[in-house]
């Protein structure tokens, strides 16, 4: 749960329902490509709060005013973002070998994507690109999950 509410996403999903998003200005760049500004801001707002006011007067901040008003503990509790653990939790009950092989990077700089495949028992399963490599692994885990699941389904 704790994983869950601090991921990139809820924390950029967090700015931008409370409006943080809207206070930044980005210069010379696309936010595609600094897809976690907006996490990073309210990570900051949060921090400076501690800075200033200290633990408990940010904890109660934090739970009254962001948790009790922007958050939808029982939506949080059913989504899954973690598809490269279901997939490796996938392959070790069906005692399965993994692996995720870096095909390429594309671009260079803040701009370079990865693109991922992923094996299983030495066979392409998915691939998946990203401006990050663990980026790049979840999504070929989402797609493979999806064929997984999907193949599961349709055994049973």
């Amino acid at each position: 749960m704790r994983s869950k509410l601090v991921s990139r996403i809820q924390l950029n999903r967090l700015s931008q329902r409370m409006g943080i998003d809207n206070l930044i200005q980005l210069e010379n760049a696309s936010s595609g490509v600094f897809r976690s500004f907006k996490g990073d801001a309210f990570e900051a707002l949060i921090g400076a709060i501690y800075l200033d006011k200290g633990f408990v007067f940010t904890r109660k901040i934090i739970l009254k005013r962001v948790i009790g008003h922007y958050l939808d503990l029982d939506e949080l509790v059913n989504q899954e973002v973690n598809f490269k653990s279901k997939v490796i939790e996938w392959a070790q009950k069906e005692k399965k070998q993994i692996n995720y092989n870096v095909l390429k990077e594309i671009g260079s700089g803040y701009k370079k994507q990865y693109l991922v495949e992923l094996i299983v028992e030495g066979q392409p399963l998915s691939r998946g690109q990203d401006y990050s490599i663990k980026g790049a692994e979840q999504n070929a885990s989402e797609k493979a999950w999806q064929r997984i699941s999907g193949d599961s389904l349709e055994k049973s």
